[in-house]
């Protein structure tokens, strides 16, 4: 249905502001409205950047939500010749006839990531069908393909959304990542454009990388130095992974003077990722460059106290003159933390993943 550049056949008209249409008149403003209606409180004990991002990681919920997602089918999703994606799956019982999310998770997450499983069992509970994507390598998926994973393969992406357009026949669906996947889903809007499927409904993006070699420099910072390591350790223990599985592929004598991420991609993200180098690749994966160029409507979650993603005004700036986006941009909650104070019963404390299936929901019933 459409190819590596987007569909061939059928090009978006846009309604005033550029905003798409789909079928009845949609006004991206009327949902934007409502999302900032239920603005971000956090909990009076988790006031800052740390404390929230901590925090989410260790809240005593995981076992809970892993239960729930036991009978998830699995399914592989063949993304290029070789390389094969896992994907656990929550269908509704009658799947065409209900909106599906795809969520995709950060850097050495997997579909086992605790933002993943909540988000996963509220967008279920919604009337949602839910994917729980693996990148390459992630989820202890290193057997299904020879390479690595990176910031740009946008591509692979492509390729689940075709399949589920092509040979599961869904109507709606919408994309949703966090952190270095929110990086890739919004560059994969930016690439289509104009371009964008009638069935894509919607992106939203929680606490992005969108600007690589900021979030590399950042992450470089004393404070950071917990994520740095925690990062760089499980980075290693990837490759030294890979050769074992594939020998011939990759050279590990380096590994031990890799002491950051910017190292890492320079010596092995950018080698096997066909970048020049480290500088090569955050230039060409970044999303920053391509958001302009959005036009499928859009949602991104961003908090300014962000440990590991500086809120970059410039990039954001562009991001707030385009019609298509709408960005809830608050004062405290972390890197994908958002762990709200009192909610009045109706919701759980983790407010991004609530929003983003209320706008989902918003985005879906305007257009149907």
């Amino acid at each position: 249905m459409f190819d590596r550049e987007g569909l061939e056949s059928t090009v978006h008209q846009t309604g005033q502001g550029g905003t798409p249409l789909r079928g009845e008149p949609f006004d991206l403003a009327v949902v934007a409205s409502a999302l900032a209606a239920k603005p971000f409180n956090p909990h009076r004990s988790f006031r800052n950047g740390h404390a929230q991002t901590l925090a989410a990681y260790a809240w005593p919920r995981r076992s809970r939500l892993r239960a729930l997602h036991c009978d998830d089918e699995t399914r592989l999703f063949e993304v290029e010749r070789g390389v094969r994606l896992l994907a656990h799956c929550a269908w509704q019982r009658e799947r065409r006839s209900h909106p599906t999310v795809v969520l995709v998770h950060g850097l050495e997450g997997s579909s086992e990531s605790i933002y993943m499983l909540g988000t996963a069992q509220k967008a279920f509970s919604a009337g949602f069908n839910v994917l729980r994507c693996n990148m390459r390598n992630c989820g202890g998926t290193e057997h299904l393909t020879p390479t690595l994973y990176h910031s740009g393969m946008s591509n692979d992406f492509r390729a689940v959304l075709r399949e589920l357009i092509e040979e599961d026949h869904l109507a709606s669906i919408f994309l949703v990542g966090f952190s270095m996947g929110g990086n890739i889903i919004l560059k994969l809007a930016g690439e289509i454009g104009a371009r964008t499927p009638p069935e894509l409904s919607g992106v939203c993006a929680v606490s992005p990388a969108l600007d690589l070699s900021a979030c590399a420099d950042q992450i470089g910072h004393r404070s950071n130095w917990l994520y740095q390591r925690t990062f760089v350790r499980s980075l290693r223990k990837r490759v030294h992974g890979k050769r074992r599985l594939y020998p011939d592929l990759y050279d590990t004598s380096g590994l031990h003077t890799v002491r950051s991420v910017r190292d890492f991609d320079d010596q092995y993200t950018a080698l096997h990722g066909g970048y020049r180098d480290a500088t090569d690749y955050y230039e060409q994966a970044s999303a920053r460059r391509l958001v302009s160029h959005i036009r499928t409507p859009t949602l991104i979650i961003h908090a300014q106290d962000d440990p590991l993603v500086p809120f970059a005004s410039p990039v954001y700036s562009s991001i707030s003159a385009n019609p298509c986006v709408i960005l809830l941009a608050t004062a405290h909650g972390g890197h994908v933390g958002f762990i709200a104070g009192e909610t009045g019963g109706t919701e759980d404390r983790f407010w991004a993943e609530n929003r983003v299936v209320e706008y989902c929901r918003l985005v879906y019933n305007d257009g149907h």
